[in-house]
């Protein structure tokens, strides 16, 4: 007989203040499986919805994730596994045997089984899918040979598609009698006899029209659509411009494949920002909290190397005024705050210029008027900077010209890291490189280059050191 918990954690109350599972579950879940107790962890963890149930795997020791997945049985909803990490996904697949894996994902809808498949190799992947009725292999098998971040990698292949000669009361009467029917769904899809899609019907006008109309009558022709092949970003796009909550997915022959909703758009503009983010930093999009210290080492290498070249250049030009700093001990200690100065300037400018790159809000129409701007913006603060950091200079040493030397090198700085900050991301969109990636760099070699090489070069012309 099972050691039933004495009380089983209400759903408000599972996650703390800061939307963390609470410490305390974990470890009751913890006990349950150590004590290999299902019946326990049944009552536990039974209810839980699909992202509590992944942020439990999460909070889980590595070697217990397969082993709840296992003792809960038919009741583990496959669904949490496309809300961990992807590490984390990966190391609970390799544990568990695939009939399990199997059986899991034939309850799921094909995104999420997709999701949950396609960073297996193909062996394995294989192996998985053999093992599933015919249906269903076939319409994940096609989802995953799309390209990956794609359309078809997103959609859902359960849609609901009636010919255009249906009436509204066939419609509904064909809903209410088909057990397969897609969990959750706003519209239903107009198509011809070749599958070929019509239009579009939401649910709202569908169930406020008479039984005798004809669906032909209410479809809407013009509706959004995506092609299976479209890139994930420019789907989100439409849907950010849109504001749609589903849109349909057609193949090159406009036939109608799957459908797109809002929650895996959510996810996608999520992650798509995260990895702009990152990309800024110089981390791989791909890094995750749960990789390997080898893992992460090796992706953040490239960026590390690229910051060193950057580096040596800035010294090089250090280089050419070694006499002017050897004479003016001061130079050396304000050429940080020249090239700190520049450099935050530029890594503003270029975070917005990326970021608008990204959402499609600066494009050629408007970048003569946004590099203008910048450009303006960095002389604006140049100009109150050099006054501020004059002052300081004159303050400090107690030499009036080291304050005017200093203003005018923080005035080119600034001006140059604005024109930098924007010019760059632009050049390298242009060229096909992302922005994101690579901006980071240069922006910060021309940043730097310009500080020492103004602040150092204009005091050795007024002061005549060399």
């Amino acid at each position: 007989m099972s050691d039933q918990p004495d009380t089983v954690m209400p759903a408000d109350e599972l996650r703390d203040e800061r939307g963390e599972i609470r410490r305390e579950f974990v470890e009751q879940v913890s006990a349950a499986i150590e004590a290999d107790d299902a019946a326990a962890l049944r009552a536990l963890a039974g209810d839980l919805h699909e992202s509590d149930m992944g942020a439990l795997l999460e909070a889980l020791d590595a070697e217990k994730r397969p082993q709840l997945i296992e003792l809960m049985g038919s009741e583990f909803d496959f669904t949490a596994l496309t809300e961990v990490d992807v590490t984390v996904r990966e190391d609970i697949l390799d544990e568990l045997p695939s009939e399990t894996v199997a059986e899991g994902v034939r309850e799921l809808d094909s995104d999420d089984a997709v999701e949950i498949l396609k960073d297996l190799n193909e062996e394995d992947q294989a192996e998985i899918l053999d093992q599933l009725p015919a249906p269903e292999r076939v319409a994940i098998a096609r989802s995953l040979d799309y390209p990956e971040d794609s359309a078809g990698r997103l959609m859902q292949t359960e849609i609901i598609a009636v010919p255009p000669i249906w009436t509204v009361g066939l419609a509904i009467d064909y809903m209410r009698e088909t057990v397969d029917l897609p969990d959750r769904f706003f519209e239903i899809y107009v198509v011809d006899a070749a599958q070929r899609f019509l239009g579009a019907v939401p649910l709202d006008l569908l169930l406020r029209t008479k039984r005798p109309v004809a669906v032909a009558e209410l479809m809407e022709e013009d509706r959004h659509r995506v092609h299976a092949t479209d890139d994930q970003e420019e789907v989100a796009r439409v849907f950010e411009r849109y504001n749609l909550v589903a849109i349909p997915v057609v193949d090159s022959e406009e036939r109608l494949v799957g459908v797109i909703t809002y929650d895996d758009m959510a996810d996608v503009i999520s992650e798509e920002a995260e990895e702009d983010i990152k990309a800024l930093g110089g981390v791989s999009g791909e890094e995750e909290l749960s990789d390997t210290v080898v893992t992460i080492a090796r992706s953040r290498f490239l960026w590390l190397a690229a910051n060193l070249v950057t580096a040596l250049a800035s010294a090089w030009v250090i280089s050419r005024f070694q006499e002017s700093i050897e004479k003016m001990v001061a130079l050396a200690v304000l050429m940080p705050i020249v090239a700190s100065m520049g450099g935050n300037a530029g890594t503003q400018t270029m975070t917005v210029a990326v970021r608008a790159l990204a959402t499609r809000d600066l494009s050629t129409g408007n970048a003569g008027r946004v590099v203008r701007r910048e450009l303006l913006v960095g002389l604006i603060n140049g100009c109150f900077f050099a006054v501020i950091m004059g002052i300081i200079a004159i303050a400090w040493f107690h030499v009036t010209d080291l304050g005017l030397v200093i203003g005018l090198a923080m005035i080119c700085v600034l001006t140059a890291a604005g024109l930098g900050g924007i010019v760059i991301p632009l050049a390298l969109s242009r060229l096909g490189v992302d922005p994101a990636v690579s901006s980071g760099p240069f922006v910060t070699t021309i940043t730097d280059v310009v500080a020492f090489f103004s602040f150092l070069g204009i005091a050795t012309l007024w002061f005549g050191l060399q």
